[in-house]
């Protein structure tokens, strides 16, 4: 079963709320949660947002076409990425932007791609605006619950902080039409796969699609109207915390009803080492980013 639980009750750390989300982080991987403070009305303009770039025509899209970057920023084409290797390319669109660099950062001129210049298309002001404005919302609302995660762990509730001083944070638009007349067996919305970083913060306009790998293998629709955020982990918490957090397979394959959906993966700065704590490990999550988006963007797989 997948736990919606109440942000409020765990920045309370509360004993009961935190107890279900140990529970949550170390047995499924997934989880929804509430009582944000970014509400139904906020994810609406959000996704409307999103909605009006994705009905631009494709010529206009083309002008913030990722492909061209040699990063991942900007408009993301269909068959632009390919998450599992043994499936095809899938069919969503995305958008996706990332922390800016201000001036004196020391990744600044670094040249680093997870840190890239964003790509905003011209003309849409209110576009740029609001995503903006709710990537740092976002990120506000995904650092709240790594701390309660951390205090769930025995941790101290600051465990996470320093890491986060100059986050890989991405923010991602994902338009799914509908699942296409010619799509087989190997062809998805986006494919079974874990996601790679830390953590995911996901905003839905309350169209069911996503689908979560439960423990005894079979697979699960989870679905969260706008104002209640599915929550996952990625790769690089699972070996941050020795396995203490799950990174779980997810899919959209797709169906009748188009679906936007609003991922904010929530990662740490480059340098951070993300290796088993007392291990003898080094691990750069930085490194670790760049080489699994370099196996999934088409356009970066020559990288890879």
């Amino acid at each position: 079963m997948i736990d919606n639980l109440d942000l409020k009750k765990l920045d309370l750390r509360d004993p009961v709320e935190l107890n279900r989300l140990a529970t949550a982080v170390s047995e499924v991987g997934f989880l929804t949660i509430k009582n944000t403070g970014l509400d139904a009305e906020r994810i609406g303009q959000l996704i409307d947002a999103y909605r009006n770039f994705f009905r631009m025509p494709e010529t206009f899209k083309r002008s913030v076409d990722m492909a061209r970057t040699g990063a991942n920023r900007g408009w993301g084409a269909p068959q632009s990425e390919q998450v599992d290797p043994n499936a095809n390319p899938d069919y969503k669109e995305v958008f996706d932007c990332g922390y800016e660099l201000p001036p004196g950062n020391r990744y600044t001129g670094s040249g680093l791609s997870v840190y890239a210049p964003n790509l905003w298309p011209d003309g849409l002001s209110e576009f740029r605006e609001t995503v903006q404005s709710y990537y740092a919302d976002a990120c506000g609302v995904a650092m709240r619950v790594l701390r309660a995660i951390a205090v769930s762990l025995g941790r101290d509730a600051a465990s996470f902080d320093t890491a986060f001083d100059t986050p890989m944070a991405l923010l991602r638009g994902n338009f799914y039409p509908e699942r296409p007349d010619w799509a087989g067996e190997k062809d998805f919305g986006i494919a079974a796969h874990t996601d790679y970083g830390c953590l995911t913060l996901l905003a839905t306009d309350g169209n069911s699609g996503l689908e979560v790998q439960m423990p005894n293998g079979t697979w699960e629709g989870v679905n969260a109207a706008p104002g209640t955020f599915v929550i996952n982990f990625g790769e690089m918490l699972e070996f941050w915390t020795a396995g203490q957090v799950k990174a779980t397979l997810h899919r959209v394959r797709g169906g009748q009803e188009e679906r936007i959906s609003v991922p904010l993966f929530f990662n740490p700065s480059y340098d951070t080492n993300v290796a088993p704590p007392g291990s003898d490990r080094s691990i750069s999550a930085g490194e670790h980013l760049t080489r699994r988006f370099n196996e999934t963007y088409v356009h970066l797989q020559e990288n890879a």
